[in-house]
């Protein structure tokens, strides 16, 4: 599951996830999109994001980054 799955498994805006981790919810978007890579953060800020949607294992935030969903 990535990150925009998990946070919509919590019930999650991209503005309430950007205030948990301290980033711009603009910033959200683009790691959901692709823009920016979930596997180029900072191990810091990969922790904030672990913290803010209760997720044991930073693997999660990567599972689905390369896969697209057809909607």
């Amino acid at each position: 599951m990535g990150l925009k799955e998990l946070r919509l498994k919590r019930g999650m805006t991209q503005r309430e996830l950007a205030e948990k981790v301290g980033v711009s919810y603009g910033r959200i978007g683009d790691y959901e999109q692709g823009r920016y890579t979930v596997g180029g953060m900072s191990l810091d800020l990969a922790i904030k994001f672990c913290d803010a949607l209760r997720v044991a294992n930073p693997r999660k935030l990567l599972d689905s980054d390369s896969e697209t969903s057809a909607d």
